[in-house]
């Protein structure tokens, strides 16, 4: 038995691993081909099995039959990077007082306040389009990356709160205690004793709201039109008659890329080992 688990475990991470980088694979060998590499059956190897282009790419920039990505991209990672920062800027504080304080209003208590922030994720973005159209067209904001941005902050913010308040609770009174007993302010001991002690919570916080931030197509196709358009809705914009696989792999391999570099750059961070030794 103790021979054959190191031959299971490896043998199942190799499976899991094939079966997460097959379609990354499969797209960028899609984004290399053309209309008659993509219907004439499966092939994978170029050069040998079909000659590749870059048909796929340089529409992607202007090129014929495409759109330029570039001014959508910006506008995504303005939309996303904003909304995420303000989001985690805003739940931090919010989850920190839930997690400290308590808090009551009739039968409405600390946990009910959590309930409420994570409803707003319950309801259907359909139910929202509306008031939220009709907000942004009060305002001016229609169709302009500040107005996603405070879309986004409202869609954002309990998934914040909701992570940070659980991470809170597991971050030991004692140091915000022990800070206020050398002399902190309660806002200074959570500035400079709570969240460095807290940062992989943040990050995970962080990566949660830059992950629905960028992927949401939805309130950005609905409240946009000319002016602003982000990643996912121009992506969509390609779809003609035919359908230029070529050119949606590419696209595809594009808008994921920052999320697999984030993830990997901050995947180093993601350990409750800071708390080891805080309390003396």
């Amino acid at each position: 038995m103790s021979k054959l688990y190191p031959v299971l475990k490896y043998g199942a991470i190799l499976g899991w691993s094939a079966f997460v980088v097959a379609p990354f694979l499969w797209a960028l060998t899609t984004s290399f081909k053309t209309i008659n590499g993509v219907t004439s059956g499966p092939r994978y190897l170029p050069w040998v099995q079909y000659e590749p282009s870059l048909q796929g790419w340089t529409s992607l920039f202007g090129g014929t039959g495409g759109i330029d990505i570039v001014q959508p991209y910006v506008d995504s990672i303005v939309v996303t990077l904003g909304a995420s920062a303000i989001s985690i800027f805003l739940g931090t504080l919010a989850a920190y007082g839930l997690s400290r304080f308590k808090y009551q209003l009739a039968v409405v208590k600390n946990a009910d306040i959590v309930f409420f922030f994570v409803s707003q994720r319950i309801m259907p973005p359909v139910v929202l389009a509306i008031p939220f159209f009709l907000m942004l067209q009060f305002l001016g904001l229609l169709d302009s990356a500040l107005g996603l941005i405070i879309v986004y902050v409202a869609l954002l913010l309990p998934i914040a709160v909701w992570v940070m308040v659980d991470f809170f609770n597991n971050v030991p009174r004692q140091l915000d205690e022990m800070a206020m007993l050398d002399g902190c302010t309660p806002l200074r001991a959570f500035v400079s004793v709570v969240l460095p002690n807290s940062l992989p919570g943040i990050i995970v916080a962080a990566l949660f709201c830059v992950i629905f931030g960028w992927n949401d197509f939805f309130f950005a196709f609905t409240l946009t039109f000319t002016q602003t358009q982000l990643l996912p809705v121009a992506i969509v914009a390609l779809n003609s008659s035919v359908t230029p696989w070529w050119t949606l792999s590419a696209s595809a391999l594009i808008s994921v890329t920052p999320l697999v570099v984030i993830a990997v750059l901050v995947e180093r961070f993601l350990s409750r080992g800071h708390l080891a030794g805080a309390i003396r």
